[in-house]
């Protein structure tokens, strides 16, 4: 069960608090952090909870699901950001470039080519994040980080992608303590990728996807401009 808009709207406020302090343990300002709503699993109901608190970007892990319920979503909220968070395979791309205003999961160079393809038949630029598995979690996607500078050098090789960051996903620890080590590690990680990477291309590359519910404060303090938060403000799925 979804809460209660008046639930919602303080969840949201519990998470901002969260954000700001470790923006102020990092010397960041917070309006640098954007609060992505995870809507994955939830009816499209959750997806305007997020909209009418204020919430302008919503992340999907499955691209039918996520094209459902912006098309159920589409009247209401016609403003929404969608965008996919989750792994996605060569063979929808298509259906995600006509379906997400961004695709963070972009892993390979076959995906690059299918994305590029779609976007450019349909006319229209899509941003993507490059999926980089920085804490080398072999239960997680993501290109190597020795494999990054090539999928970055044939991202901005087709003028149909725009290429705006970066994105991860922190590994589990056996225990609370040892998640936690995990995750600055690979927060750190992606950061000094990102800024090297950046600095060989001569693009800035802005954005950094990373941190959720349970690891925000680490991503935060490693540079993270975009947090992808579902259970603390809708519940456990």
């Amino acid at each position: 069960m979804l809460p209660s808009p008046e639930e919602f709207t303080a969840r949201i406020g519990s998470i901002r608090s969260r954000i700001a302090a470790a923006c102020r343990a990092a010397g960041r300002d917070p309006a640098g952090v954007v609060l992505m709503a995870v809507t994955k699993t939830h009816p499209p109901e959750a997806a305007l909870l997020a909209a009418g608190a204020g919430l302008h970007t919503v992340g999907e892990n499955r691209v039918q699901e996520g094209a459902t319920k912006r098309a159920a979503c589409a009247s209401a909220a016609p403003g929404l950001r969608w965008e996919l968070i989750g792994h996605l395979q060569s063979n929808k791309a298509r259906l995600a470039a006509e379906s997400f205003d961004r695709v963070q999961s972009v892993d390979s160079l076959k995906l690059v080519r299918h994305l590029a393809r779609a976007a450019a038949e349909l006319g229209r630029p899509l941003s993507v994040l490059l999926q980089v598995n920085a804490g080398h979690d072999p239960a997680k996607f993501g290109a190597e980080p020795a494999d990054a500078p090539a999928l970055l050098e044939a991202a901005l090789a087709e003028p149909s992608l725009r290429v705006d960051g970066l994105m991860t996903i922190a590994p589990l620890g056996a225990t609370p303590e040892e998640t936690m080590e995990l995750a600055r590690r690979t927060f750190a990680a992606l950061r000094t990728i990102r800024d090297d990477l950046a600095a060989r291309a001569g693009k800035p590359l802005p954005e950094l996807s990373m941190g959720m519910t349970g690891d925000l404060e680490p991503a935060v303090e490693a540079g993270s401009t975009l947090v992808r938060v579902g259970t603390a403000l809708f519940g456990a799925r």
